[in-house]
């Protein structure tokens, strides 16, 4: 066994052969298989899991493994990737270098792409060689780590890569998050270290003190109830010069090392406070000021704290490394243990430790750390009125919030806590606490602080700041009415300066986009940018075209919407998502086309990811291309997820039902209905109410349930127009279709003249006419119109709505008894359909075609693939992939990369992890290198096989 031959008593390996076995597997596994595994070590402090950690790193090691060990610290549980530095640069070749890791976490303004370059870094090496990445005392982690932790392990499952980690056995700790988050993705398991037994105790002691140990000293060490690191420093402290043991022996009498589990620090040994104790003064002070720095820190900096030169210590750095308190690996010193950190940081008066702090947060600043590195030394002590700690909390948070808007949050909100009423910055650091919650997605909490500093009676300057600051949040929780009430009375007490009152006519208007008078809202849109104009606001003249352009999708003006999101993406490339769906709404695919690959190629980076993921997944759907539009919705809502922030997903579930039913998923379609509503509860905006209402009367059409489809209809009416909704206005004729069906000619008829006004403000736009004669025909029974539906539908780029048109058509003309002319128009329909992958729709053409009396219908006819059931794409297995899928299985079985796929193909790195994720489960493989064996084995099928006898 790997580190048999070591001291056990120094390894503390003493009773965990289990353990060991379990971690020889582990590691034996991820090596053997190529597939990632995910693992917990949790116990309770001193328990051996540092040791057995270390063990499984060198173990991994003797397997080959690259390693990176990190290391979480109470006092650095704050700082942005702190925690994960360890693990990608602790070791001969660290997967990032120190500069670039510090750019990751300080210059990323998106979490997920930070995800994305961990990812490759982490990756490009596990194609190498088996990774072994493990982080001790997870508990502590700080919040972007954890964040990462959650990502990483799932995104990296088909790779050889173990994540190893421990922390403190405790209710709803990180670690069990970080498992919870990879359970379904990954193998994950959880070791839970117990107390040793009386055996292996006695041969702690007998490793410590020789054999032949006496039964006074075996009594004292029962009483560390199994915990080896207790049992070891007891031992030690026997052996300490000068020491008789009384003091060991008295600390167990009076119940230091009461049985069973304690909190720290009350049970921490006195064995080591007995070692500490015999220690000289200097030494003894020099490890004091290293305990308030954290269990890892700099010798320069520990000395400026003791107020004396670096070199004037260099004795007491000997003496506490010899002592065995300290570790030197020659860039920082660290606690053994951090028990033993805490051991010395006992001892320090309570009276000095905030000071102390104090000054540990003035050395950090001095010294050029970023102002997060000091927060969690000012904090402590920290009192209202504490003008030093609220500014440093302020400058941290304005450091940490594009990327951990939560921390930020975090650290205004306490800022605002030390701030006391009658402070003059009390209303300042307000408002950036507001915007801080607003960002992290807390938006309740940005509500209730906004209503209690309101309360106070700021002046009216600041009351228009403080509404203006709350607007992001009162949008995000579908509060628009709420939203126009504030910024409406922040408006009229007047006092405001120009560039807020700017802010509050934008978001106005904004909020007057979801109401009914759209004219209004134009008029109140172009005030706003007026006004923002005029003050030179950046921020207001953002929200203004914002605002312009959503009243413009609303009001179906696609001329406008165009011009006002292009306006708006030249100004911030982060809109650029709302361009290209401007430009889809206008038929304009080619140029939509145009953006996306520009993006996706990198030309001023992608922001706002799942937004883009979203617009890309409507170029798919629009052109017909229903596998990859499936694809990028998944992919979108799983970012939406991760980040916490749903925005499209009620959306996304309603198109993903539609495609569901067009593949003829009938309870798939149903899981998403499931999904749409529950999201749709947390987001109940009407144009989330108004999807809902449609995806139900769909489904109740497809059931048969034609009172209950047509009555979901009438409820979205209520709610309003049907071509108000941007998402449903291709697809009118469903809806006339279901009311004529229902023998609602009423709502057909008002519903084909919804459509005939939203084709009249769009002239230039195929889509649109198509839909509306289409529409018309169906409510009126008009076959003309039903014919030029059709023909004009052919002049657009829309294939799915085309198909549709000729189902329409081709029913119609069956109905007449033109069954000849029905045959050539259904036939097209059906071959529309498939070639997009909705086989059901096809089959059903089919159907229609045989009862019109075609031959050689059912089997596909001559030369034509069988569009029966039996035809459909399978479930497992290489012909199930898709195009795509098929694609990326052969990049990845290549030797490329997430990244290195996305770029050849084009997408987006998390599209990859989607196809992936696809390909892995089709094919029944667990890792890159068994999908490589899969597609090389099919390559030599290929290539022995006649020609034409395989795909």
């Amino acid at each position: 066994m790997a580190g048999s031959g070591r001291s056990l008593s120094r390894s503390g390996l003493r009773g965990r052969e289990a353990e060991l076995a379990e971690l020889r597997t582990l590691v034996a596994s991820v090596a053997r298989t190529g597939s990632a595994r995910l693992s917990l070590l949790c116990g309770e402090p001193g328990i051996g899991k540092s040791t057995l950690l270390a063990e499984a790193v060198a173990l991994a090691e003797e397997f080959g493994y690259s390693t990176g060990v990190g290391r979480a610290d109470e006092l650095h549980h704050l700082v942005p990737l702190s925690s994960l530095a360890g693990c990608l640069q602790g070791s001969e070749r660290p997967m990032l270098s120190g500069d670039a890791l510090a750019d990751l976490a300080r210059h990323h303004d998106q979490r997920i792409r930070l995800v994305e370059r961990l990812a490759e870094a982490v990756g490009t090496r596990a194609a190498q060689t088996p990774v072994l990445l493990a982080l001790d005392d997870v508990q502590w982690a700080d919040p972007l780590s954890r964040f990462v932790l959650r990502q990483l392990p799932g995104r990296l499952r088909t790779s050889p890569v173990l994540w190893l980690l421990t922390g403190r056995t405790g209710p709803e700790g990180a670690g069990e998050e970080i498992l919870a988050a990879g359970r379904d993705r990954l193998p994950v398991t959880t070791l839970t270290l117990g107390p040793l037994s009386p055996t292996a105790i006695s041969q702690l002691a007998d490793d410590t003190l020789g054999p032949d140990v006496d039964e006074r000293t075996l009594s004292l060490v029962e009483g560390t109830a199994g915990n080896p690191f207790l049992t070891v420093e007891l031992l030690r402290g026997l052996q300490a010069p000068g020491s008789g043991g009384a003091a060991v022996e008295g600390a167990a009498e009076r119940g230091a090392f009461p049985p069973g589990p304690a909190p720290v620090p009350p049970r921490l040994m006195a064995g080591a406070r007995e070692r500490i104790g015999s220690l000289d003064p200097d030494v003894s002070r020099f490890l004091q000021m290293g305990a308030v720095l954290g269990r890892r820190f700099a010798f320069d900096e520990a000395a400026a704290l003791c107020a004396l030169p670096p070199a004037a210590l260099l004795t007491a750095l000997d003496g506490a490394v010899r002592a065995g308190l300290l570790d030197d690996d020659g860039v920082l010193l660290s606690f053994r243990h951090d028990l033993l950190r805490q051991a010395v940081y006992a001892d320090i008066p309570p009276s000095a430790r905030n000071a102390l702090h104090r000054a540990a947060a003035r050395l950090l600043v001095a010294a050029g750390h970023r102002p997060i590195d000091a927060v969690s030394h000012i904090l402590l002590g920290a009192k209202p009125g504490d003008d030093e700690a609220v500014a440093l909390l302020r400058r941290a948070a304005d450091d940490v919030l594009p990327v951990t808007p939560g921390l930020a949050a975090d650290l205004m909100t306490r800022a605002l806590e030390l701030v006391r009423p009658s402070d003059a910055v009390r209303f300042e650091v307000g408002e950036q606490a507001i915007v801080c919650l607003t960002r992290a997605g807390r938006n309740r909490e940005a509500l209730a602080a906004c209503d209690r500093l309101l309360a106070e009676q700021p002046p009216l300057a600041v009351f228009g700041r403080l509404q203006a600051a709350l607007g992001g949040a009162l949008w995000s929780m579908d509060l628009a009415e709420e939203l126009c009430r504030r910024a409406e009375a922040a408006l009229s007490v007047g006092g405001v300066p120009p560039a807020v009152g700017a802010r509050l006519s934008a978001l106005r208007a904004l909020a007057l986009s979801r109401g009914r008078d759209l004219d209004m809202a134009r008029s109140a849109g172009e005030e706003a940018l007026r006004a923002a104009v005029a003050a030179g606001d950046r921020s207001a003249h953002v929200q203004a075209l914002s605002a312009l352009g959503e009243i413009a999708q609303n009001a179906g003006d696609g001329v406008a919407a165009v011009a006002r999101f292009t306006a708006l993406s030249s100004v911030d490339r982060a809109f650029l998502p709302e361009e290209v769906v401007a430009h889809q709404h206008m038929d304009r695919f080619d140029r939509a086309e145009e953006l996306l690959q520009r993006a996706a190629a990198g030309d001023g980076g992608v922001h706002r990811q799942a937004m883009f993921l979203w617009a890309r997944a409507q170029q798919h759907l629009g052109l017909g291309r229903l596998d990859e539009a499936e694809v990028d919705f998944v992919t979108m809502e799983r970012l939406e997820d991760d980040l916490r922030v749903p925005v499209q997903q009620v959306n996304a579930r309603v198109i993903r039902a539609g495609i569901a039913l067009l593949r003829g998923d009938r309870a798939g379609a149903g899981e998403h209905l499931t999904a749409a509503r529950e999201r749709m509860a947390v987001k109940p905006n009407p144009g989330n109410r108004a999807a809902v209402c449609f995806l139900e009367s769909v489904v109740s059409a497809h059931d048969g349930d034609v009172s209950q489809a047509v009555e979901a209809l009438r409820r979205l009416q209520r709610i309003g127009p049907f071509t108000r909704w941007r998402l449903l206005r291709p697809w009118a004729g469903i809806a006339v279709g279901t009311a004529v069906g229902a023998g609602d000619l009423e709502l057909a008829q008002d519903l084909a003249a919804q459509a005939a006004a939203h084709a009249a403000r769009n002239p230039e736009v195929p889509t649109a006419a198509g839909v509306a004669a289409l529409a018309a025909g169906l409510a009126f029974d008009d076959l003309a119109l039903l014919d030029r539906a059709v023909s004009l539908l052919a002049t657009g780029p829309r294939p799915l709505v085309l198909a549709s048109a000729r189902a329409g058509l081709g029913r119609a003309l069956l109905a007449a008894g033109r069954a000849g002319e029905a045959q050539g128009v259904l036939s097209e329909a059906r071959d529309g359909f498939a070639a997009s992958g909705a086989h059901a729709a096809a089959v059903g053409m089919g159907r229609l075609l045989a009862d019109a009396g075609a031959s050689g219908v059912r089997d596909g006819g001559p030369g034509r693939k069988s569009l029966a059931p039996a035809g459909r794409r399978p479930v497992q297995g290489w012909e199930s992939l898709t195009a795509s899928e098929q694609k990326v299985a052969r990049l990845i079985a290549a030797g490329h990369t997430n990244r290195s796929a996305a770029e050849a193909l084009v997408v987006s790195p998390h599209t990859i992890n989607t196809h992936l994720t696809a390909v892995f489960r089709k094919l029944a493989v667990r890792s890159r290198v068994q999908l490589a064996h899969v597609v090389l084995t099919r390559e030599e099928t290929e290539s022995e096989a006649p020609a034409g006898r395989l795909s």
